[in-house]
């Protein structure tokens, strides 16, 4: 999905490990802009190692003032956030950010997240309409195309046009508008965004997520998960979480008999998710996203390649 308008934002995203917040930080600092978290536990407080808040990256250094970012420590758990919820504070700090005349930098890998606000998922409960439903199920894709085209000239994706589903949700929601049903409660900014994509190579990848693992576990990971049940929230709800918190809440538990086994498990999932994120990347460039990828290289060479993309889009880089 490239865009002829002018871009408003920049989106830093990629799997876990290969230093994201890093380069969104060095973005920021450089381009006058506020970091949103594309995360999803980074939303929970307390949850700050296994999530890998790092917040002291935010804060003021030798490289520069701190940054301000958004969509952290936002909710308390046992509290279900989703991706309606995160589309809706994803506005509003949108909203804010580009009201103060700052750049938005969204960083994160949290693929659901972001293709929500990129292919800008239409969300919402709707009232049962079950004739609607299925006269439109029944109706060819053309033709509801060509109605949705009518009804919505201005659509946001034109790829959307080709996913049956999708076409569907839309002309249902238009048609709840008519009746009286709003299907946001905070309207969509208008969101035209660079997409800047950064991996590593799977042993480069593999050997990042290893050590960090073995820095968060020494750094008390567990302490901090057996801290958050001790406050009240349930191994199931924390085992919800995934990942570090699902593990570790095993480990706890008695479930895992030893720590080589919790980090083998762990550094196995972990791996596992990344390969995850990278297929729902690719995803969403099949329907339609563009993304610019970094060449695979040190933090310092990709924060000077993404400083460079940037700079060559005026309308960003003023």
């Amino acid at each position: 999905m490239s865009s002829s308008k002018p871009y408003n934002c920049v989106i830093i995203l990629g799997p876990t490990a290969v230093g994201k917040t890093a380069i969104g930080v060095a973005v920021a600092r450089a381009f006058n802009g506020e970091i949103i978290s594309a995360d999803s536990r980074q939303t929970y407080r307390h949850l700050d190692i296994g999530s890998g808040k790092d917040l002291a990256d935010y804060a003021e250094s030798k490289d520069g003032a701190a940054v301000p970012y958004h969509l952290i420590d936002i909710t308390e758990l046992p509290a279900e956030y989703n991706v309606y919820n995160y589309q809706q504070d994803f506005y509003k700090a949108f909203k804010d950010i580009t009201g103060r005349g700052k750049l938005p930098v969204i960083v994160g890998g949290t693929g659901m997240y972001l293709d929500a606000i990129v292919r800008d998922y239409q969300l919402v409960i709707l009232p049962e309409n079950k004739k609607l439903h299925e006269e439109l199920e029944a109706t060819p894709l053309e033709v509801l195309a060509a109605r949705l085209m009518e009804l919505q000239p201005d659509l946001h994706t034109k790829g959307d046009l080709l996913e049956k589903d999708r076409v569907i949700k839309a002309l249902e929601i238009i048609e709840a508008k008519k009746n009286g049903v709003d299907s946001t409660s905070v309207q969509r900014p208008e969101i035209n965004p660079l997409i800047i994509g950064t991996t590593l190579p799977r042993p480069q990848m593999w050997e990042n997520i290893s050590i960090r693992l073995k820095e968060r576990l020494d750094g008390g990971m567990l302490e901090e998960v057996q801290s958050i049940h001790d406050s009240g929230i349930t191994w199931e709800r924390l085992e919800k979480l995934g990942l570090e918190y699902r593990f570790c809440s095993q480990f706890l538990q008695g479930k895992i008999a030893t720590k080589e086994e919790l980090f083998e498990g762990l550094f196995i999932a972990i791996r596992q998710f990344a390969k995850r994120q990278e297929t729902w990347f690719r995803m969403m460039e099949k329907k339609g996203v563009e993304i610019k990828w970094l060449e695979p290289g040190s933090k310092e060479e990709r924060i000077a390649q993404t400083k460079e993309i940037i700079a060559s889009h005026p309308e960003l880089a003023s």
